[in-house]
């Protein structure tokens, strides 16, 4: 089995790929915050395993994508441990192996080159990825596989946190789509605001990157909130929570 462990801002998920079936198994995440991530590390994940009836010893290879240097050491050494192996770590080396191109490899983030590979490797056509994580990034790719652009608004979930920490009377609302774009009470006008908005700024980024390019792009939506949207369901062409393992995994492949 292939071990993928994606570390962003908010949480580390590590999920498992068959090689034999082709297909992802298992996943589950950790808060990324330090002090919780050691101790959940120590607990959850042997817990895990051994709930899931899943040997280490099936576990051959490990990859590591990370946007949050600090952690990095802290998991390299729990998998060399536990695992008995070293993940590898996706940098900028790793990307020159790689069917897609970036002008700027020191400045993009492995998540994004994650979604690029796996994106690109499966449709060799210009693509835009929107993935809805802790930020809100749009990455758009050429039919070559060079990456045109990114751009990069806060998250759906940041986006009410901030509302919440810098107003005196707003509280902090769950992220669901109320039935209409008019909130008729405090709690459904900010989820109005926000949800409606953000369907709004998606269409309207697509568009003007479509605009710009004069492409005609494939539109891919992951991330954990890629599904909260449902007005949006019209403009994906795909939905792929897994996007960023699977680009993980390509990549971690590549440079075997």
């Amino acid at each position: 089995m292939f071990l993928a462990i994606d570390a962003g801002n908010s949480n580390v998920v590590f999920a498992l790929f068959d090689q034999r079936s082709g297909k992802w198994t298992n996943q589950f995440r950790l808060e990324t915050k330090t002090p919780r991530l050691i101790s959940q590390l120590s607990k959850k994940v042997p817990l895990y395993f051994i709930e899931h009836g899943i040997q280490l010893s099936q576990i051959e290879k490990i990859g590591f994508s990370s946007v949050v240097p600090e952690v990095n050491f802290i998991i390299s050494q729990f998998c060399k441990n536990f695992f008995g192996l070293e993940p590898y770590l996706i940098s900028p080396k790793s990307y020159p192996k790689l069917p897609v191109k970036s002008l700027r490899p020191n400045e993009i983030g492995s998540d994004l080159m994650c979604n690029v590979v796996a994106a690109f490797s499966k449709h060799r056509s210009p693509v835009i990825i929107v993935d809805f994580g802790t930020a809100l990034t749009f990455t758009a790719v050429d039919k070559k596989g060079e990456i045109l652009g990114v751009n990069i608004v806060p998250g759906l979930q940041t986006a009410i946190k901030a509302l919440f920490s810098n107003t005196s009377k707003l509280p902090e609302v769950e992220l669901s789509l109320p039935d209409s774009a008019l909130g008729k009470n405090t709690i459904h006008a900010i989820q109005a605001g926000v949800l409606y908005g953000y369907t709004g700024l998606v269409k309207g980024m697509i568009e003007a990157i479509e605009e710009e390019t004069k492409l005609k792009f494939t539109i891919i939506a992951t991330g954990g909130l890629a599904a909260i949207l449902t007005t949006l369901e019209n403009t994906f062409d795909e939905v792929d929570r897994n996007l960023t393992l699977e680009g993980l995994r390509l990549i971690s492949e590549a440079n075997s």
